[in-house]
């Protein structure tokens, strides 16, 4: 048993006034299967490189394990599976590597092609097996369903459910209730380690935000109430400094020496009572919680003068001797929301770059309405670079109204 400790862990990005984390302290132990969750943006990547040491920080962080990154960076995508192995993990004991690929039900087969003709969920799920070789490390793993099919996910799932210790990035609420016994919360405020699944912890921290909701009330409330009395205050200490300057209250000029000492008595108290006031406002603002709260997105689809958008008959598709897209005839209209469900590697993205005249031969009719706009988010970003302000520039797109989306969809200004 090892734990992984983390002491008064600050961290910021340049440029950035609020940082990512704070005097965060926390542990774990490698043998907990644990996920790592929280919104978008809130610093769970972050935290696996700082963990990877790939950033300077702030603070302590203790181990005698080696962290190992999911997905690992590949070198050359033209090789064949089993050369990336023995690249990565530097062990020709093959019979580990297909040891682990049949836990995953993947054909060892696979590693003898070249890595990047492979699915991105065969892809994958060998780099899992790969990495799981190494029996001397522990896994950091971020978001490995994405590329995965719902068979795949529970495969994995299973395949995560058997093995010693990770950490784990994901947003699969069933694909972390089947695999994980601890969670770790990046909350807006804080951190959290609690045993149990995502259910567990969810369930749990519905009750706790529904008692801190109406804690978060009442201490607003109090805040006014502070807020108007330090008002009322000061107005108080106005009307005591101007009697001892001599102005008229209340249409009588007082006599300057009988008040002096009063006077200077009554400005004390009063300064001492607008101090406690405010301290009593910082600590009540100090103590609202980690309520997330959430914004709902609605998008209006741009009319088009055409019906059906698209049409297909009999789209065929082959990727070498392989059959991969087989007499596949639909039609998507106006207002339709479509879902392309199936296998890895069973022809869903060749679909898409078939549509958008992406390197792809086929056979059968493809129809699309004239002048039909087609926005496209491809499986791997890695390619994109530079800060936001310069992509939105590139994309000739509305600045403020995009970042008014990027609002509703939970990130926060400071990313901006």
């Amino acid at each position: 048993m090892s734990v992984i400790k983390i002491e008064n862990l600050t961290f910021s990005y340049y440029g950035y006034v609020k940082p990512i984390f704070k005097n965060v302290s926390f542990s774990f132990d490698t043998n907990w299967k644990t996920g790592l969750i929280g919104r978008n943006g809130i610093g769970k990547s972050t935290l696996f490189k700082l963990l990877l040491n790939q950033e300077t920080y702030q603070g302590k962080i203790s181990k005698d394990v080696e962290f190992i990154k999911f997905p690992p960076n590949i070198s050359d995508t033209s090789k064949l599976g089993i050369e990336l192995y023995k690249e990565l993990i530097s062990d020709d004991e093959e019979w580990k590597l297909f040891r682990e690929l049949s836990l995953l039900n993947v054909d060892e087969n696979l590693v003898y092609r070249e890595f990047e003709t492979l699915s991105k969920g065969e892809q994958t799920k060998i780099l899992l097996a790969i990495l799981f070789t190494r029996e001397d490390g522990f896994l950091l793993i971020d978001e490995p369903t994405n590329h995965l099919d719902m068979d795949g996910r529970k495969i994995v799932s299973e395949y995560l459910k058997s093995k010693k210790g990770f950490l784990l990035i994901s947003h699969d609420r069933d694909f972390l209730d089947g695999c994980i016994n601890h969670v770790i919360s990046i909350n807006r405020n804080s951190i959290d380690v609690q045993s149990g699944n995502f259910t567990s912890w969810y369930e749990n921290k519905v009750m706790k935000d529904q008692f801190e909701i109406s804690q978060n009330e009442k201490l607003r409330k109090d805040i006014k109430r502070l807020k108007e009395s330090a008002r009322q205050s000061q107005i108080w200490s106005d009307k005591i400094e101007n009697t001892k300057n001599g102005v008229k209250v209340s249409g009588v000029k007082p006599d300057k020496g009988h008040i002096g000492h009063q006077s200077a008595k009554m400005m004390k108290k009063s300064k001492n009572l607008e101090n406690r006031q405010n301290k009593a406002i910082e600590e009540k603002q100090s103590l609202l919680k980690d309520i997330e709260i959430k914004e709902s997105l609605l998008l209006h689809p741009l009319h088009h003068h055409k019906n059906p958008l698209i049409s297909v008959s009999n789209l065929s598709s082959c990727y070498g001797e392989r059959q991969i897209l087989n007499n596949v005839s639909f039609e998507i209209k106006q207002g339709d929301i479509v879902a392309i469900y199936g296998g890895n590697g069973s022809g869903k993205s060749t679909l898409i770059k078939i549509l958008l005249g992406i390197n792809h031969e086929y056979t059968g009719e493809i129809k699309l309405a004239g002048n039909l706009k087609i926005s496209y988010i491809p499986q791997d970003t890695s390619n994109l670079t530079g800060s936001l302000n310069e992509y939105i520039h590139k994309q000739d797109v509305d600045e403020t109204l995009c970042k008014t989306i990027l609002r509703k969809l939970d990130f926060s200004r400071e990313l901006f």
